[in-house]
């Protein structure tokens, strides 16, 4: 073999050795976003994604792209904040603001991590009750014992509860996978929906404002910047550089699988419901209506990819109540107690026998109300340069930010005016 042959030889090993160890070094980095991803395919996104494909066909697809983008953008400022400063968001605000205003904002917080618990613990209990039958309390009951489960692994590492909650959303992916294989979609349809934008009629901007308005959840705005905390390397500025272009690959990577499954949620309906004429009005109508439909298997399918998703959700609004709830004002509480504190109420309302639909409508007022707080703390904070140095929000950023803020901002407004004059 000629020095030639050799030094490609050389060079090509090199490079693969670079590759795997640039893999693996990018791997110990992923997870918190996946974590905080569960939050955008919870059984909220089920019952409206599901309501938008059924009525509108493919009409709505682009409305989860736009939804996603701004997702991103907020869950890295969130990231950010937690990589810059070594705190997390809750922690932040106890530093900048006064304590009186901090002790509001705690319990406005927890109100939103309360009323999140509310809808993921309905999406957990409705998915047992529809794949084995288990009566409604029993379902809750049982779905706040496999979520303090799920929660109690942090005693073991966050680590484990990342890879707890990876597998679960794994599981919903291949649901889904099998629902679109089902459900055969014109896409061509899809692919067209998904980058023109367009609203048939006022019914149709009533859904979308729905999905928009509620597109990210305040408590994994706070969890987020506490996720990252256990992969910050140090605290010089190139540390924090390449912590930050790690979390930016997790973010875009999770929530990417969030924008492919919310709009699996949509074709699939469209697909299969509006095709039939059939409009879907609550969960348990679509998981009724496939299985005459498509059958057993994507009958079951769907109820595997709601338990998944319940339960992946209820235990990160757990895990945001335990951060909210110490982060404010300090409040020196058993983490055991921390999280019955936090799940006890979605608990208490579903054993009581509360109409699902009439709770899940209650928990997305109830975050509209709060979602204002955490985007304008997060801002006001990752602009400071003294507080976030080089990570400080560019120009662009801020003015992107702000923009986006008021978007999701008056797209709740707009929701809340609709339920309340009951036009929604």
């Amino acid at each position: 073999m000629d020095k030639l042959s050799i030094d490609k030889t050389y060079d090509m090993k090199h490079k693969n050795l670079t590759l795997i160890k640039n893999f693996k070094g990018l791997l110990r980095f992923l997870g918190p976003a996946f974590v905080v991803s569960v939050a955008y395919i919870d059984p909220g996104n089920f019952a409206t994604n599901i309501s938008g494909g059924s009525s509108f066909n493919y009409e709505l697809i682009w409305v989860i792209l736009w939804s996603n983008i701004m997702a991103i953008f907020l869950q890295t400022l969130s990231a950010k904040i937690g990589i810059a400063t070594g705190h997390n968001l809750p922690e932040m605000c106890a530093k900048v603001f006064p304590h009186r205003l901090n002790i509001l904002f705690w319990v406005i917080a927890e109100l939103g991590a309360m009323a999140t618990d509310l809808a993921e613990f309905i999406g957990g209990s409705l998915g047992l009750h529809l794949l084995f039958k288990i009566p409604m309390v029993y379902a809750g009951l049982l779905t706040g014992v496999l979520t303090f489960i799920i929660v109690y692994m942090e005693k073991y590492g966050q680590k484990v509860v990342e890879i707890i909650i990876a597998l679960l959303i794994a599981i919903i992916c291949v649901a889904y996978t099998i629902e679109l294989f089902l459900s055969g979609p014109n896409w061509s349809d899809v692919g067209y929906h998904t980058l023109i934008p367009m609203i048939s009629n006022g019914d149709a901007l009533l859904i979308a404002v729905g999905m928009l308005g509620a597109t990210v959840m305040p408590h994994v705005i706070y969890l987020h910047s506490q996720l990252v905390q256990h992969r910050r390397l140090g605290s010089s500025n190139e540390e924090k550089l390449h912590h930050l272009k790690m979390e930016k690959i997790d973010i875009c990577i999770a929530m990417n699988i969030a924008f492919i499954v919310n709009a699996a949620m949509v074709i699939v309906s469209a697909a299969v419901f509006f095709k039939h004429g059939i409009k879907i009005n609550s969960i348990e109508d679509a998981h009724k209506s496939l299985q005459p439909l498509l059958g057993s298997l994507s009958c079951g399918s769907f109820g595997i990819a709601l338990l998944a998703s319940g339960l992946s959700s209820s235990a990160v609004g757990t895990m945001a109540g335990q951060t909210i709830m110490k982060g404010f004002i300090n409040l020196s509480i058993p983490i055991n107690l921390r999280r019955i504190i936090t799940m006890l109420p979605a608990m208490i309302i579903i054993v009581l026998g509360f109409s699902p639909m009439k709770v899940l409508v209650l928990s997305q007022v109830a975050l509209s109300f709060i979602l204002p707080f955490p985007i304008i703390q997060m801002l006001l904070i990752s602009n400071r340069k003294d507080l976030m140095g080089i990570l400080a929000n560019k120009s662009l950023t801020k003015i992107l930010g702000f923009i986006i803020a008021g978007a999701i901002i008056s797209l709740n407004i707009v929701l809340l005016y609709l339920t309340f004059t009951g036009k929604s």
